[in-house]
């Protein structure tokens, strides 16, 4: 892919200081990615590229530009690119998602709108697309490429083939195929994932890869099968691994995993750094708002003792080359012209944000222009559940008194979202599993989309709760509606409260609501700008803690990865609970 100058005519004359460019940013120390280098410089800026450097003679010119920005020595560095987001996951429209991330330097997100998809299908790519039009920053789309994650171990609102890739791909700022989740399907060479891989190649389209603890002869024949991209490294050793394999590292610091410092700490010896990403994946309002975006994960890599341009090149250049993308990411004549003006590269607090040649923010603050625009869609109901009862969560044991054996979800970590199987003896009365005076709690998922009935029943154990229930429409990937709760009382008012206002996330104790975080738009989304959905979140997550969540520093998406099929080692859906390596699904009774 290659992107465009508006006017490529004016734009050569303008490189050849034969008609006056739009804009010149003299008198900055540039950081150049392409070589290493800081020096001083003047950046001439034509038709949304960049038309020329100036670093030999800095007074030369300075009277060939519409428009002078005198950058008083300051960084001048390449705009920040996520190299792997959900939009969906911030909870806010891709609207006020550019509202929040932009001042942050921000210009470029690969943004993978699976979230949706599993909830709205074709229908719910096409708005991300549609919504993102002509904003002053670049979101490009990949295609979910596992929707479901996996085919017949839980139920999703819609399914992804063949076919749907070579229709998403007609759209405009389509790039690439998103995440292959189904790294067991790509390894084995399951027909399915074949022909989509096939779809997305004959489009020319780069193929986004998810090898979570993958190594060895699995992590080869992945490769071999297409995706040579991975966000889902959590340890240096894996890292390393990877980079040796030609497998791009998008070292991701969300706000559910916060994986640059294990990563730097494995790969930090070696030489090239070529194909090491930074991506937020998931990162929340409140902490963008509060910490950063992309230049957040940048300083915590610094902080952690990488070189600052190299690391200001991972979030740019090499991004920008592992979506295959030739001219973004670095600031040299005929790329784009977005860029960044910086006082301290450890710091990364931009004073200026440009896009294309314009400005679109200044000191923290938006200044370009964000109209706000309603879609069909963002007033649809997704959340379709028959009327509940109290016995669709009540766990049943084929002996009415005395105990069984049964196997269950384990946490070995409070932070990670890794979960193994395990066993359990627990009582038995009157046919009921009871879980009472232990460490384990129930968890259910409901099937909320149309045309399914389905309800999966687990227990856990190291999540955290330790009283009430926490239930959630946002729940990885296919959305349905997650609950851990301690009595089913607790659990069927929670589900109520969420079906009654269309989704999101609730807290409840001793029959009552402690706080709904309201996600109307699909589930998974607000309509509420940044600042108003961090007050929200932040009100949430004071209730999950007083139900017990307080050893984890973000509890909010704790319960989004309990129902992730493609993130081992056991975990639930709406069919019950996945051996996820087996593809298998597993009995409750041992």
């Amino acid at each position: 892919m290659k992107l465009q100058p508006k006017d490529k005519a004016h734009l050569l004359q303008a490189a050849l200081g034969n008609l006056p460019c739009d804009l010149l940013v003299k008198n900055v120390q540039l950081v150049n990615v392409l070589t290493g280098e800081i020096y001083p410089a003047n950046v001439f800026v034509d038709s949304g590229m960049i038309a020329h450097v100036e670093y030999r003679d800095l007074e030369a010119d300075l009277d060939k530009a519409e428009k002078v920005l005198d950058g008083r020595g300051a960084y001048l560095i390449p705009g920040f690119i996520d190299a792997h987001e959900h939009i969906e996951s911030s909870m806010m429209t891709p609207r006020n998602f550019a509202k929040a991330v932009i001042p942050c330097g921000t210009t470029t997100v690969i943004t993978d709108p699976h979230e949706i998809a599993n909830v709205w299908g074709v229908e719910g790519v096409r708005y991300m697309h549609d919504s993102s039009q002509g904003l002053p920053m670049r979101q490009l789309l990949d295609i979910p490429s596992c929707i479901p994650a996996v085919p017949g171990l839980e139920n999703a609102g819609a399914a992804f083939f063949a076919p749907e890739i070579h229709e998403l791909a007609k759209l405009e700022r389509v790039i690439g195929l998103a995440e292959v989740m189904d790294f067991v399907g790509v390894a084995f060479g399951e027909q399915r994932m074949m022909d989509i891989i096939d779809a997305a190649e004959s489009h020319g389209l780069y193929l986004q890869g998810h090898a979570p603890s993958q190594r060895g002869r699995m992590l080869s024949a992945y490769r071999c099968g297409g995706p040579n991209t991975c966000h889902e490294t959590i340890d240096g050793e894996g890292a390393l691994e990877k980079l040796r394999s030609g497998v791009f590292v998008d070292a991701r610091d969300s706000s559910i995993s916060k994986n640059v410092k294990d990563i730097w700490s494995g790969v930090k010896d070696i030489k090239f750094f070529d194909q090491l990403c930074f991506c937020t994946d998931d990162r929340e309002a409140d902490e963008i708002l509060h910490s950063g975006h992309v230049n957040d994960v940048v300083r915590h890599a610094i902080a952690c003792g990488m070189d600052p341009v190299a690391a200001i090149k991972s979030a740019t250049y090499n991004a920008a080359r592992e979506a295959h993308i030739d001219n973004l990411g670095a600031i040299a004549p005929g790329f784009a012209a977005d860029f960044l003006l910086v006082e301290d590269l450890r710091e990364l607090k931009p004073s200026h944000v440009f896009f294309e040649g314009e400005l679109v923010a200044e000191n923290g603050k938006l200044v370009a222009s964000v109209p706000d625009q309603s879609f069909p869609l963002e007033q649809k109901n997704s959340v379709c559940v028959r009327e509940l009862a109290l016995e669709d969560f009540v766990l049943k044991a084929d002996v009415p008194d005395g105990t069984v054996a049964i196997n269950l979800l384990e946490y070995p970590d409070p932070v990670r979202s890794i979960t193994v199987r395990s066993r359990a003896e627990v009582a038995v009365k009157d046919g009921k599993i009871l879980l009472d005076g232990t460490d384990l709690r129930y968890v259910v998922v409901v099937n909320r989309h149309k045309g399914y009935d389905t309800i999966g029943l687990g227990v856990v154990r190291g999540f955290g709760l330790k009283k009430g229930a926490l239930a959630s429409t946002v729940s990885h990937d296919s959305h349905n509606l997650t609950i851990v709760y301690d009595t089913p009382e607790n659990a069927l008012l929670a589900a109520r409260e969420l079906i009654r206002c269309g989704g999101g996330m609730c807290a409840v104790e001793d029959g009552a609501v402690l706080y709904t975080l309201e996600l109307p738009l699909a589930g998974l989304m607000s309509l509420k700008p940044a600042e108003e959905l961090a007050v929200c979140c932040q009100a949430m997550k004071d209730a999950e803690r007083r139900l017990g969540l307080t050893g984890l520093e973000n509890p909010l998406l704790r319960i989004v990865t309990l129902a992730l099929p493609v993130v081992p080692e056991l975990k639930m859906t709406d069919l019950g609970m996945v051996d996820v390596l087996r593809k298998e699904l597993v009995p409750l009774l041992a």
